[in-house]
């Protein structure tokens, strides 16, 4: 699976997702529902354009850091 992340820069570079693509889908970030700090990772909550929960992983520790998929699911409607 291929994954590529598009992000906002304000105050420091990859600030927040803006967009990422998996595979040869796009979707665009809706919302960044939550966001957390690890030793050597950034990781974020985010529902996308299609209406699922992701959240990706960044890794801090390195210039250039890999982004990961950590995991996906469907929302509920409401």
């Amino acid at each position: 699976m291929r994954l590529s992340v598009q992000c906002y820069a304000g105050r420091k570079a990859d600030e927040r997702p803006l967009r990422f693509q998996l595979n040869d889908r796009e979707y665009l970030v809706e919302e960044v529902v939550d966001q957390w700090h690890g030793p050597e990772h950034e990781f974020f909550k985010l529902r996308a354009d299609d209406g699922k929960l992701y959240i990706l992983r960044h890794q801090t520790s390195m210039l250039d850091g890999e982004w990961e998929l950590v995991s996906f699911r469907e929302t509920k409607p409401a």
